[in-house]
């Protein structure tokens, strides 16, 4: 069953860019923007995160750690972030159990474009799951989400 606004947010440790292992868990005491997104190096993906990036002070200024999955490999990450130059981290959830614990995998087996905003004390306090994945949502939308998290 997926989670839900309410729910304490399911603990993972994923292999991330820069060589490293992160653990949702790892971030308690502040509030993450957690984003699934179908795939690197496509085209709305790109736009998405490089928005976030652009934007990465606007999180900064809320205490907001943004993560970012999908499941393509950590070669693959590594790659679409350098080119792109992301301020966070791509985690990969190559055999998407994350994106299951998260409800976030399509009927096509694909990641659906979805955010969650999980507050200080764990607890998922957004969450949005895209039907079709051809927008995001704006880092304005996001950042509101975090300070309404408090």
């Amino acid at each position: 069953m997926a989670v839900s606004v309410g729910d304490l947010a399911p603990d993972f440790t994923l292999p991330a860019t820069g060589g490293t292992s992160l653990s949702l868990s790892s971030f308690r005491g502040q509030p993450v923007v957690l984003v699934f997104y179908p795939g690197d190096d496509t085209p709305v993906c790109t736009k998405q995160l490089n928005s976030y990036n652009n934007e990465l002070s606007a999180f900064e200024g809320v205490g907001a750690q943004v993560l970012a999955i999908s499941a393509q490999d950590i070669a693959s990450h590594d790659q679409f972030s350098s080119k792109h130059g992301f301020g966070f981290p791509l985690l990969a959830d190559t055999d998407k159990a994350v994106a299951s614990l998260y409800g976030t995998v399509g009927p096509l087996g694909f990641s659906r474009r979805s955010v969650f905003v999980i507050n200080a004390a764990g607890v998922i306090t957004y969450a949005h799951r895209a039907i079709a994945g051809i927008t995001y949502r704006p880092v304005s939308e996001l950042v509101a989400a975090v300070e309404a998290s408090r």
